[in-house]
Formats: C-alpha cells, sequence, structure tokens
C-alpha cells in the first residue's frame, strides 16, 4: 500500500513540473513577437559591419565634357570608336541647331575600369574644352553599412519564422506574420539600394557635347537671304488677302457709287 502512494507522489509532482515548464514557453513565444529595441538591432548592426579587410572600395565615377570641333561626323566617328574598345553603350544621342552652331549631345556608359582609357580616347585631338568635369564619389562606407543592415534584417527575418513554428494562438501568429512582412519590406528596399549603388560603381556615366560654330558671315548671307524672301511672300500673301477683303464686301462699293452717282447729280442741278 506505500508502494502505491508512493508511485502516486511521484507522477503528481512529475505532472506539476511538466505544467510549470510549459507556462515560460508560452511567454516566451508571446514576448518574442516584439521587435528588438533599437539598441539591440545598432549593435548586431555593427557586429555585422566587420566585413572582410579585402573588400574593394566602391567609387562612382562621372564626367561631363563639352566641346568645338570643326567636323562633327569625324568627332562622332572617333567617339564611337572609343565607346566600342572599351565596351560601352550610348544611352541617349541627341542633335540640334542655334542661331550661331550645330552640336549633338551624347550619354555614354562604360565599365568603370574603362572610364579612364575612354576619356583620354575621347581627349585625343581636342585643345581646348569648354567644360570638362570629371567626378567620383566614394559610396564604400553606404555600401557596408547597407549590407549589415540587410544581414541583421535576415537575421531577425530568420528568427521570426523559427518562431511562427512553434507558435500555437492566432494572435501570435497573425502578429508575428505582420513583424515578417514589415522586416521583408526593408530587406527589399536595401535590396534595391544595393542594387542601384552597384550599377553605379560597375558602370561610369559621361555626357558629352560636341558643337561646330556656323561663320558669321555666312550666317548674314542666310539671314539676309531669308529676310528677303519672307518680305515677298509677306507682300503677296497682304494682297491676295487686300484683294479678298475687296471682293467680300462688293456689295457695298456698288452701293456706294450708286448714292455717290445721284448725290453727285443733285448737286449739279442745284448749280443750274
Amino acid at each position: 500500500m506505500r508502494d502505491i502512494f508512493f508511485l502516486f507522489l511521484i507522477f503528481v509532482g512529475l505532472t506539476s513540473c511538466s505544467k510549470s515548464h510549459e507556462e515560460p514557453l508560452n511567454e516566451i513565444a508571446i514576448s518574442a513577437v516584439k521587435l528588438p529595441a533599437k539598441s539591440e538591432s545598432n549593435a548586431n548592426a555593427v557586429y555585422d559591419k566587420a566585413l572582410p579587410p579585402e573588400i574593394q572600395k566602391k567609387i562612382i565615377k562621372e564626367a561631363s565634357l563639352r566641346f568645338e570641333t570643326n567636323d562633327l561626323e569625324s568627332t562622332f566617328n572617333q567617339i564611337e570608336t572609343a565607346i566600342k574598345a572599351n565596351k560601352g553603350t550610348v544611352q541617349n544621342d541627341s542633335e540640334g541647331k542655334d542661331d550661331n552652331s550645330v552640336y549633338r549631345n551624347l550619354t555614354i556608359r562604360v565599365p568603370s575600369q574603362n572610364f579612364d582609357a575612354f576619356i583620354s580616347s575621347v581627349s585625343k585631338g581636342i585643345s581646348y574644352f569648354d567644360r570638362k568635369d570629371i567626378s567620383s564619389e566614394d559610396v564604400t562606407e553606404e555600401y557596408i553599412d547597407l549590407n549589415s543592415r540587410l544581414n541583421t534584417k535576415r537575421k531577425l527575418e530568420a528568427r521570426y519564422i523559427e518562431i511562427l513554428k512553434k507558435a500555437n494562438k492566432i494572435s501570435e501568429i497573425l502578429e508575428i506574420e505582420k513583424q515578417i512582412s514589415i522586416i521583408r519590406e526593408e530587406i527589399e528596399a536595401k535590396e534595391g539600394r544595393l542594387k542601384y549603388l552597384e550599377s553605379r560603381v560597375s558602370e561610369s556615366t559621361i555626357s558629352i557635347e560636341f558643337y561646330k560654330t556656323i561663320a558669321q558671315k555666312e550666317g548674314v548671307k542666310i539671314s539676309f537671304g531669308s529676310k528677303i524672301w519672307t518680305a515677298i511672300k509677306s507682300g503677296f500673301f497682304s494682297l491676295s488677302e487686300f484683294l479678298i477683303s475687296i471682293i467680300s464686301i462688293w456689295p457695298f462699293i456698288i452701293l456706294f457709287f450708286i448714292l455717290a452717282y445721284f448725290i453727285r447729280k443733285r448737286f449739279k442741278r442745284k448749280k443750274i
């Protein structure tokens, strides 16, 4: 009898222990739903910044050139040869004319490692640049920071997914899924920014404007001849409009002449 009572006490003790262990687990699952404090995220970000020391610098290179040329076609052919030699692409090509010049504008993208070679090829034979702006922006720090924050968010997302697998209550599942959705949006935004930086770093943008000045005498001759021809056409159109306007009011003209005739005839009778 004593043995049976002793076994009963052991069973009750084990049951109470199992219940006491279940309650903390539920508390952990509920508390895990909340996002970590900013200080914890920042600490993780700083820790994740310890990237490999051999990481290359991320430099965005850009250039803007403007110069005069005697032959637009020859200059374009030279630029086109430089583009092909340096594996570049033409992003935009436009041309036009104003009162003093004929011009052409190009926007070119070349691999960053070929940037200097391309600028050197284009600059051959040019004695003077109206504008030659070359800039480089170091985005290494932003790149590393984005990478570290992205890694932190991915780890956080993985933790929430693990918690989601263990969640039992519908309220907990909905809250965890909400947090996962927020984290996923942040991850996608950072991934998009990283891709943009990588694109700008891998390919440099060069804007080139070259123009040919129209000779002043030639411009005067063309302008003078154009003015004469315009004046002749304008006079002809004015005369045509005048004749048409007269024809359109012919009844009033006839009436005027009839009235003038009778008035003149009446004055003649009075004089007699």
